[in-house]
């Protein structure tokens, strides 16, 4: 009986763990806080908040302004020597990639600075020629307050953290906006052609 006993016990404590794994990782989809916020934001679109930015021309801009359009979102800062320079070359890819539907004015590229104090038109019309961009359809811009960028932050899942260097540690993404102005997904930073097939998939149909 005491053996019984133990095994119910062992049984039921398992059964605990199971459960409370299966909540934690969304039914054992996400492993990882990164996982389980793509899989929020693909199950329940995020709007994004009125936050004004500051384009390289000096112009005010903000999502709303974009709304009718695909709009792939990254976030950068301009002094970034590593993954930075390869998102900004991956964007300038999808210019060429994506030509067709931005010629439309149905997709737009949007770079946006988490560091906004250091990150001006100039700086960020720099980052732009540096990367191989060219000609319209890639807008790189800043928040123009600083509660502006935390909202981007939350509403994006963006965790910057100072190296202690003057730099930045944080995560990357290539963020999928719909034409309602809705974050509904998204991908690998380094999965240019992922982003790109998402937006296309949608236009043809």
């Amino acid at each position: 009986m005491s053996v019984l006993r133990t095994l119910l016990a062992s049984l039921l404590i398992v059964a605990a763990g199971v459960a409370t794994l299966a909540a934690a990782t969304d039914g054992f989809r996400a492993f990882t806080s990164e996982t389980a916020l793509r899989i929020s934001v693909r199950e329940h679109p995020r709007a994004l908040p009125p936050v004004a930015l500051q384009t390289v021309g000096g112009k005010s801009i903000d999502f709303a302004s974009l709304r009718g359009r695909w709009v792939l979102v990254d976030f950068i800062y301009t002094r970034c020597m590593t993954s930075c320079s390869v998102q900004g070359m991956e964007f300038a890819g999808l210019q060429t990639r994506l030509a067709g539907p931005i010629s439309d004015r149905k997709v737009k590229l949007l770079s946006i600075s988490f560091d906004p104090s250091h990150d001006g038109p100039r700086q960020l019309a720099a980052y732009q020629r540096r990367s191989g961009g060219s000609g319209a359809g890639w807008i790189a811009a800043r928040p123009t307050s600083r509660g502006g960028l935390e909202a981007l932050k939350r509403t994006f899942g963006v965790t910057v953290i100072p190296d202690g260097l003057g730099g930045y540690v944080h995560n990357a993404a290539i963020n999928v906006v719909d034409p309602h102005g809705r974050l509904v997904a998204i991908t690998d930073w380094n999965a240019p052609r992922q982003a790109a097939r998402d937006v296309l998939l949608d236009l043809a149909r």
